[in-house]
Formats: structure tokens, C-alpha cells, sequence
């Protein structure tokens, strides 16, 4: 209990950069980078590892690092990976540890769609959803795990367990409305036209109605997302001639590459 309070006043409230809005906050930004250093091997452990090839992770990690150089948050360091599984998913760890699927990858077309879903996740870390979503939803005993040695805590949830349980983590629906708009400004930012996330959206959307993937099952679908999507790049009037698209890039970087 003494170090629950030592945690909450330490990290106490927060303002969401995504937002504007100041939210309950019991990890501070330094136990973000500890947890995402701590359960980064494990994610990748349990999701087949990483794809191994390093001109395909290169390529990802350069697109993914375009956007995080335009975020609000230039304190953590980004690390985009590529992973053996073949669901079509990806997601995030606290301080900027993000990672995307065999199964994304090969339902991906452009260079821009690829850039949207990690804008998308870079989001979720800037805003420190993941954090937020391990207090709310998991709670203490998580909390204690992630800032605690298992050797010197009997109730400490196993490395595997609490990897397990941030995978399943589901992020509410104004969450993922927010991620999504705000992913859109950091496209633009990073030179990519925004159209790229609202083809991702559309595709996933027609997916999920065959089978149900998991990119959908933790990231819940906000009603009419394609359309508030295409209301924001056209309310904000972003200048489209000279965003990139990269399809051939994409192909040859990515597709042709795990064919």
C-alpha cells in the first residue's frame, strides 16, 4: 500500500498532449520506459518472434521514425518491429516500443497505410493510453509487477503473464478516435497523405466483417470512423499534391519481400 501511494502522488495527474485534457495518471513517464524496456522481449517472444530481415525492419523503423520525429513526445526512443505472427494486428508499449504483424504488413498496400497504422500507435503512446489502460483495467497488481522485482515480490504477476495481459488491453472508443485523428496530423506532419489511414480503416473494417482479427478485438471500431476521418482532412484543408503514397516502395521494400 506505501508503495501504491509513493506511485500515485509521484505521478499523480497528467496533461494528454493528444487532447489537451488532464487525466488520472499512476505511472510516471520514467516507469513507462522501464515497463516498455522490461516486456518488450516477451511481446515479441509470444508473437513469433521478429521477422528476420533486416532490410524489411530498416524500412519499417525509418517510415515509423518520420512520424515520431513530428510528435508531441521526442523524450522516448522509438523502436519499430516487424513480428512472425500472422494475425493482423499491431499495437504499442509504453515510451514508444511498437510493433506490427506478418498479418498487417501483407494486408497492406502502400507505404501510406503502413505510416497511418503507425501513426495510429505512436499516438496511443504520446497520449499514454497504454499506461492509462493498464491502470484502469488491470490495476494495482499489474502495477506492482511492472515496478517490481519478482524476486522481491511474492505477488508479482510472471514476465509472460503480464505480457499477456497488456496484449489484451483494450482501449475505449474516444481513445481510438483520438489516436485516429491525431495520427492523421502526424502523417501530414511527416510529409504521407492522410488517405492512406482512411484505405487501413476501410480495409480492416472489411476484414473483421469475414473474420474477426485482432486489430479490431482490442482496438474497438468508433461508428462512421472512415467518415469523421475524411471530415477532418477536408475541414483542415491539408495540402494532398506532394504527400507520399508509396505503393512501389512498399511492394518492393515490404510484399515482395515476405512472398
Amino acid at each position: 500500500m506505501i508503495l501504491v501511494l509513493i506511485l500515485s502522488l509521484a505521478a499523480g495527474c497528467a496533461t494528454n498532449p493528444i487532447t489537451g485534457k488532464t487525466e488520472l495518471m499512476l505511472i510516471s513517464e520514467e516507469q513507462d520506459i522501464e515497463i516498455g524496456k522490461k516486456y518488450a522481449p516477451e511481446i515479441e517472444k509470444q508473437m513469433g518472434g521478429r521477422i528476420q530481415d533486416e532490410v524489411l525492419q530498416n524500412y519499417i523503423n525509418s517510415v515509423g521514425r518520420k512520424i515520431a520525429r513530428v510528435s508531441h513526445n521526442q523524450s522516448f526512443k522509438y523502436t519499430f518491429t516487424a513480428l512472425q505472427d500472422k494475425s493482423v494486428n499491431a499495437f504499442a508499449l509504453p515510451a514508444g516500443y511498437i510493433f506490427i504483424t506478418k498479418g498487417m504488413l501483407q494486408s497492406l498496400q502502400t507505404e501510406a497505410q503502413l505510416a497511418g497504422i503507425l501513426a495510429h500507435e505512436i499516438t496511443h503512446v504520446v497520449a499514454r493510453d497504454v499506461a492509462n489502460a493498464m491502470s484502469n483495467q488491470i490495476g494495482i497488481e499489474l502495477l506492482l509487477s511492472a515496478v517490481t522485482s519478482e524476486e522481491t515480490s511474492k505477488t508479482a504477476l510472471t514476465i509472460a503473464q503480464v505480457g499477456t495481459r497488456i496484449m489484451s488491453l483494450r482501449f475505449s472508443r474516444q481513445d481510438e478516435k483520438d489516436a485516429d485523428l491525431g495520427g492523421l496530423d502526424y502523417m501530414i506532419a511527416a510529409g504521407y497523405n492522410p488517405y492512406g489511414l482512411v484505405e487501413c480503416m476501410d480495409m480492416l473494417a472489411a476484414q473483421n466483417e469475414q473474420s474477426p482479427i485482432e486489430f479490431l478485438s482490442t482496438h474497438p471500431v468508433p461508428e462512421n470512423r472512415s467518415a469523421y476521418l475524411k471530415q477532418s482532412i477536408m475541414t483542415k484543408q491539408f495540402s494532398l499534391p506532394n504527400t507520399k503514397i508509396g505503393k512501389e516502395e512498399y511492394k518492393t521494400a515490404v510484399l515482395s519481400r515476405l512472398n
